[in-house]
């Protein structure tokens, strides 16, 4: 079944790959989600985009991704690993923190590797117990994230490129009805178009505008496939100011109609296509 970080259970352990099922546009477009993910690759590497920045990863890094926070991923077929995913409903031990961490001591490795072997058991139990349990060692995990955190290469201060880009993704994060464009974000940030391009390219590889179209176009595509609602309604909800308009962004950036999008992902029936 495809990945869908909105599945009806509160938490689960999923291996790394099934982020991929349904499409990789849903973990490559820049998104946020409504849960906390926490990706341990053991193998392969990929590149990440989170917390205001964009660099690569390999073997043995942990990903700490909190509920509502700006990312995509983008992750290599010969990868191996797993993923967390906690319902931000449900109280977790989790840092509150974006993390992005490589893990070279093999005891912590050890240590990070048997915490999710625990949960998958847990899972696999699915008693009246399970739930608490997996949320106790994600409690532990988090435990071990902090201290790891403290002492990373990667937990250096912010320079102000770095804050401003992040204070971007922040807002288009917040953003769900799509009521700022670019020039609008940067006037609330106070700097120019020209120059929150310049310092996105510079921590992401990509422009404000690009980051804010692939917001949008997750978004939208998530709508089509995720419910039912009317085209003009999903337009509507994202700031598009119409149908027509709504389509023509679908079918530039996709190749297909919004209507042909839905019934593709109609005829691979999961927990991505649940009803609104």
């Amino acid at each position: 079944m495809p990945f869908d970080p909105n599945a009806s259970g509160p938490l689960d352990v999923s291996p790394l790959l099934r982020l991929l099922s349904g499409g990789a546009w849903q973990i490559e477009l820049a998104h946020e989600r409504d849960c906390h993910l926490l990706v341990w690759v053991t193998r392969g590497q990929g590149r990440a985009l989170l917390d205001g920045h964009c660099r690569g990863f390999g073997s043995h890094t942990v990903l700490c991704i909190p509920a509502r926070t700006l990312f995509s991923l983008e992750i290599g077929r010969q990868s191996f690993g797993q993923v967390l995913r906690i319902d931000e409903t449900m109280p977790c031990g989790l840092p509150e923190t974006p993390m992005q961490i490589r893990i070279n001591d093999m005891q912590e490795q050890a240590r990070l590797t048997a915490f999710f072997d625990a949960m998958l058991r847990e899972q696999q139990l699915d008693d009246d117990h399970a739930a608490r349990a997996i949320c106790s060692y994600a409690d532990l995990v988090g435990i071990q994230l902090q201290r790891l955190w403290a002492k990373a290469p990667e937990n250096n201060r912010a320079h102000a490129a770095r804050r401003l880009c992040r204070a971007f993704c922040a807002r288009l994060a917040q953003d769900a009805e799509g009521a700022f464009n670019m020039a609008g974000h940067a006037a609330e940030l106070d700097v120019t178009p020209t120059h929150l391009t310049r310092v996105c390219r510079q921590e992401t590889g990509k422009t404000a505008a690009a980051l804010l179209t692939e917001r949008q176009l997750h978004a939208a595509r998530s709508l089509l496939i995720r419910t039912t609602l009317p085209m003009r309604d999903i337009a509507q909800s994202l700031g598009f100011g119409s149908a027509a308009y709504f389509t023509r962004f679908i079918t530039q950036h996709t190749g297909e109609t919004p209507s042909t999008l839905r019934k593709l992902a109609r005829k691979d029936p999961g927990p991505q296509a649940m009803r609104h």
